[in-house]
């Protein structure tokens, strides 16, 4: 079985990436985009839907393990009665001259005679074919299945078990000794890589090290907690899809929302609504070219028919992404259905053409020019956003149930005209102007009429609803009112009906079991991680400094030992919910963070300052 969501590490090659367990088990793995099928799915299952253990004989958890400085290579440390080994994960980026997808682990003893074994199960299309195994000699395997291959070599001394369903081995270690083997994916077509050679994993190691520990040298932040900024931006890296500079919003698939349930849902594709937190988290943390490719992605995605704009799309910009169920997976601990896909693609979100305007208005303040296809866009995402923002949605948590007139929606709205009127005057377009400032007063006065509860003291979840959400906690942040407003002080008040031993939930009052009345999956899910980070910049806003300083410690005591965050925490089991990493929790981190304490030393008394902005 597979473990806890919070005992996974990530290594990533910037265009796929793959979770390593405490036990030494890679559980999941999608080669060769984010997007892939898995060829190790044990995740969503049983060691026989995929994986690859290598530990020590008979040992259970690893004894300590951390990231080597400031990169995605993972040391872990078995220290047994025999002796003690470590290994070492890693994935080297395929922009080092790479030319497919590689896991290499490197098995090393530090004390003593330590007995270790391997085994490997293949197995291509989420876990539901096994390949055809062929030895080509004692050292390398070719795994082949359709247009998938996938080859495992070792290094000398260690001789490879094959049968048809797996492949193992058992070695000793002793101090000094190292026995590494990498696993790679390609086309079946393709000739098989050479077998790895010490010289060979040696050298891609430093390549590895390099380049991560170049890329967060980067970082411009000076603040508290700054060793979790830096592991939350290089998880965000670890995301990215180099070739297209998308983010994917998560390494896995069909994760739940609770144990058991049916809130388990596909993140390995890249959504709009995270865009705007995304480009400010990395333009602020110093990363522009990033921010940049991000940027251009997004004008790549949704180009096109204003009435095609889509909520999530995939890593190169793919707009299909039919949703199905593998029925050949139990689930992560027997949470059903197991999805692949995502149906959300289809719904109809008006938030999006807010998240599009903010990002693109983002990036033209940090000196990004705009030709006139994206001038000639943004124009038309207005004019449809004109003639449709009456409609009710289905909002930026995608409900799967009626649309409605969410409140955020319509702030998301106001936000997309409020952007149009402050790119049309640092342009200098004066055309559409008038239109779309006529559009802005508008939406506010109608949100202000129709999403503000007297009875309630706050913004409701939707118009009519006596609900509170926590995406009312960015109407500061946003612009919408300023945090000094008696209604945005009366929101704030009112998240405590969300509050969940400290941390926050996204909707779904706690007072009633914080039960779901949007859909009719039924069933609850744990707290949010990226609403708990909201709810501590909106308490810094409104002047609560101390109390938003308090929460924000509070999620960093949840991250896991290697500091990665999942979508959602339970307070009363302790554990990580939700796929994971996630990177709407991590960018949050860095954006609360940046509240608290400002990109420098010397903006740490900005907090005193947020009150009156």
């Amino acid at each position: 079985m597979a473990g806890r969501i919070e005992d996974y590490a990530l290594v990533g090659d910037l265009e796929t990436a793959a979770l390593v367990g405490t036990d030494g088990s890679v559980d999941w793995w999608c080669a060769p985009r984010f997007d892939s099928p898995a060829c190790l799915a044990g995740l969503l299952g049983e060691p026989d839907h995929g994986r690859w253990i290598l530990a020590p004989v008979g040992s259970g958890r690893c004894t300590r393990r951390s990231y080597r400085g400031d990169t995605l290579v993972l040391d872990s440390v078995w220290e047994t009665l025999s002796g003690t080994v470590r290994i070492t994960d890693f994935m080297p980026p395929r922009s080092l001259g790479e030319d497919s997808p590689k896991i290499v682990r490197v098995v090393e003893g530090i004390a003593g005679r330590v007995a270790v074994r391997g085994e490997l199960r293949v197995r291509f299309d989420h876990g539901s074919i096994v390949p055809w195994t062929r030895a080509l000699d004692r050292r390398t395997v070719v795994y082949l299945a359709g247009p998938d291959a996938a080859h495992l070599s070792c290094g000398p001394g260690v001789a490879l078990d094959v049968t048809p369903d797996r492949t193992s081995c058992e070695f000793t270690v002793t101090a000094g000794r190292q026995v590494a083997f990498v696993l790679g994916w390609s086309p079946s077509h393709a000739p098989a890589p050479p077998p790895a050679s010490p010289a060979g994993v040696a050298a891609a190691l430093a390549r590895t090290l390099a380049f991560w520990n170049d890329w967060a040298a980067t970082l411009r932040y000076e603040g508290p907690a700054r060793e979790a900024v830096l592991r939350s931006l290089l998880t965000l890296k670890a995301l990215t899809y180099a070739p297209s500079g998308g983010i994917v919003a998560a390494a896995t698939a069909s994760l739940p929302e609770s144990i058991g349930g049916r809130r388990n849902w596909d993140y390995r594709f890249c959504w709009l609504r995270d865009a705007t937190f995304t480009l400010s988290c990395l333009l602020r943390s110093g990363y522009r070219r990033e921010a940049l490719a991000w940027t251009d992605w997004l004008l790549r995605a949704v180009a096109g028919d204003p009435a095609d704009l889509q909520p999530l799309y995939g890593v190169e910009g793919q707009r299909r992404l039919p949703e199905t169920h593998a029925d050949w997976l139990p689930g992560y601990e027997n949470s059903l259905p197991v999805r692949f896909g995502n149906a959300a693609v289809g719904q109809f979100q008006l938030d999006i053409y807010g998240e599009v305007l903010s990002t693109v208005y983002s990036a033209v303040r940090a000196g990004v020019g705009l030709d006139p296809a994206a001038w000639s866009l943004i124009a038309s995402l207005l004019e449809y956003l004109g003639r449709r923002w009456h409609e009710p949605d289905e909002g930026i948590w995608e409900v799967r149930g009626p649309r409605r007139h969410f409140v955020h929606s319509k702030v998301m709205a106001w936000v997309a005209a409020d952007r149009a009127v402050r790119l049309a005057r640092l342009a200098g377009l004066r055309g559409s102007l008038a239109h779309w400032q006529a559009l802005r007063t508008e939406l506010h006065a109608e949100i202000c009429a129709r999403g503000w509860s007297e009875e309630q003291g706050s913004f409701t979840q939707y118009y009519g609803s006596r609900q509170v959400d926590a995406t009312a906690l960015l109407i500061p942040r946003l612009g919408f009112l300023p945090a000094s407003d008696p209604r945005v002080l009366g929101t704030v008040r009112a998240m405590e009906r969300l509050d969940d031993h400290g941390f926050l939930r996204r909707y779904g009052d706690v007072r009633d079991g914080g039960t779901h009345e949007l859909d009719d999956l039924g069933g609850t899910e744990g707290s949010f991680v990226a609403c708990t980070f909201w709810y501590a910049d909106a308490l810094a806003m409104t002047g609560r400094a101390d109390e938003a300083r308090t929460v924000f410690e509070r999620v960093l005591g949840v991250r896991n030992d290697v500091g990665l965050l999942a979508e959602e925490w339970d307070p009363v089991a302790g554990r990580q919910l939700g796929n994971t990493p996630q990177a709407l929790s991590h960018v949050a981190l860095v954006n609360t963070a940046f509240t608290l304490y400002g990109t420098r030393r010397h903006d740490r008394d900005r907090v005193g300052r947020l009150a009156v902005a």
